[in-house]
């Protein structure tokens, strides 16, 4: 198997970044590459991520340096894309705060093995008897309304839309939803399904046939989140905007990407560091 890339967007984590725990998961996961994204931090992020890289293998860390935040969905976007070019099975998203532990990933990894029909895994913040999931009980109870009003725009039953853990397949359709710019900055998940939704005509696999939730073991809220009851606030409004601009056709170089076979080989060795302008 190729590389399995996991995109992890890092803004101002300097005091936050758990480098034990991806140096640790790293010596044991040899399938398992990083792609950190440092979102035009202000502090020493970058930094702190190139002493992680040097502490590791050769291979095992990309950094791509934003000079200027984006926000977190552009930051994944630019990961991925850069882990689609560098030729990776499996492409993923991790929050830098390690919320969701890196322990869950091999189970994402498993999916993919089990049913080769799927085309992304999705990591769900169930209260099971068993699981360890401790979510703010307010946190809860507005993610529980928005991922209710998230599945009717996209038209299936989703427990958990907004969960930090995902896994994709690499196919033509995925480097077509990240090829351009997400209108959301928060609910960048929502639109990546809704995108992926409106290429069905295109011949992708439909949604609900593509998509397995993956229940977490483990998941701990942790302080210091980037979220403001003002963006709870602008999520509705985003929302309707993502519904509505998945409601026609996908633009034509968007269905030209989506219609064009994707190259299933890559550069061998990502760039060390790659500065985007």
């Amino acid at each position: 198997m190729r590389p399995v890339a996991i995109v992890v967007p890092c803004y101002n984590e300097e005091q936050r970044l758990n480098r034990f725990a991806f140096h640790r998961f790293l010596s044991d996961e040899l399938r398992v590459r990083f792609v950190f994204v440092n979102d035009g931090s202000r502090d020493g992020t970058l930094a702190r991520l190139q002493e992680l890289q040097s502490a590791c293998q050769p291979g095992h860390i990309d950094i791509v340096d934003l000079p200027k935040n984006g926000g977190k969905a552009e930051a994944v976007r630019h990961g991925m894309r850069h882990a689609l070019a560098s030729g990776a099975d499996l492409i993923g998203f991790w929050d830098a705060d390690l919320a969701t532990p890196l322990d869950e990933v091999p189970a994402f990894i498993r999916a993919f093995n089990r049913y080769p029909e799927i085309e992304m895994v999705v990591g769900s913040r169930l209260t099971l008897l068993g699981h360890s999931v401790q979510r703010n009980p307010k946190r809860s109870l507005l993610g529980r309304c928005f991922a209710t009003a998230a599945s009717l725009v996209l038209g299936i039953r989703l427990q958990d839309t907004q969960c930090g853990a995902k896994m994709f397949r690499r196919s033509r359709f995925l480097a077509a939803v990240l090829e351009q710019p997400f209108q959301s900055r928060w609910i960048f998940d929502v639109e990546l399904l809704a995108r992926w939704r409106q290429l069905r005509a295109l011949g992708a696999p439909c949604l609900i046939s593509s998509l397995y939730e993956q229940p977490l073991d483990t998941w701990v809220e942790v302080g210091g989140s980037r979220l403001k009851a003002t963006d709870f606030l602008k999520a509705p409004w985003e929302l309707w905007q993502i519904a509505w601009s998945s409601r026609g056709p996908a633009p034509a170089n968007v269905q030209q990407i989506a219609n064009t076979p994707l190259e299933l080989t890559g550069p061998s060795v990502a760039p060390v560091i790659r500065k985007v302008a």
